[in-house]
């Protein structure tokens, strides 16, 4: 994971992190909205796996401010979203008006939205912030039609491996383990944990919870952005930070 650049990407989702995200929604909004690892690899990869969005009924589960959103509404996507930060969410309607249904919500928790209802769930970096993935994944297989899709990204697992490595540690790739993070934004700081797990880990997950999976995605972050981020950008693509998946609910 870069540095700088990374901290603010690995903060997209706020499960479980409500009270630091709530701290400084603000000022981790405005990062977001240009940092290299957002508006330049994440979410433009994202909405190229995502394709065609007309017409089509999506979810942004852990939303945060609403960049991704207002690229699937301008698309012709109806879009809903859900996350933990009510600070977030704030901004978040603030952005995207009224009409757009978004909720505070848990994904470790049941989601106030009926059975079949979504055609596309995109989970932005979002997973890696839970332990255990098949109550999430349950829920987010319940709420999208059969053969809906799960678009997905989180932290590459041999990124933060690696990183762990570099740092004098010795993490057991093939287990699931925390890693603490801080960074700081605004003048503020924030701890996160993140889950570390290996790729068979998470397909099982997948497969578990009945999703079929289609693609596994290690994108390249945009050209434009090599001129603006001259030290991260070469690094970004000799390295990949995040894993991407298009998974169907079977």
């Amino acid at each position: 994971m870069l540095e700088g650049a990374g901290d603010i990407a690995r903060a997209d989702a706020t499960m479980g992190c409500m009270s630091d995200y709530d701290g400084f929604a603000e000022a981790y909004a405005a990062g977001n909205e240009t940092s290299l690892e957002n508006a330049y690899y994440e979410r433009p990869a994202t909405l190229a796996l995502a394709g065609d969005v007309t017409g089509r009924r999506i979810l942004d589960a852990g939303c945060g401010a609403g960049p991704l959103s207002a690229e699937l509404i301008s698309r012709g996507a109806d879009v809903s979203g859900f996350d933990q930060s009510a600070e977030m969410l704030a901004l978040a309607r603030r952005r995207l008006g009224s009409d757009v249904d978004l909720r505070v919500a848990d994904l470790a928790s049941p989601l106030p939205y009926p059975d079949n209802i979504f055609d596309d769930v995109v989970a932005s970096l979002v997973l890696h912030y839970l332990q255990d993935w098949a109550p999430p994944l349950a829920e987010l297989h319940r709420i999208l039609k059969p053969g809906g899709r799960l678009i997905a990204s989180v932290n590459h697992p041999t990124a933060d491996y690696c990183l762990e490595r570099l740092s004098g540690r010795r993490p057991d790739y093939f287990t699931t383990y925390p890693s603490p993070a801080e960074w700081t934004t605004g003048g503020q700081t924030i701890k996160v944990t993140f889950w570390n797990r290996p790729l068979h880990a998470m397909t099982d997950a997948f497969t578990t919870a009945h999703f079929r999976l289609t693609t596994i995605a290690e994108p390249q972050p945009l050209p434009t952005a090599a001129p603006l981020y001259p030290d991260g950008y070469p690094l970004l693509t000799t390295a990949p930070s995040f894993l991407f998946f298009v998974l169907h609910a079977e």
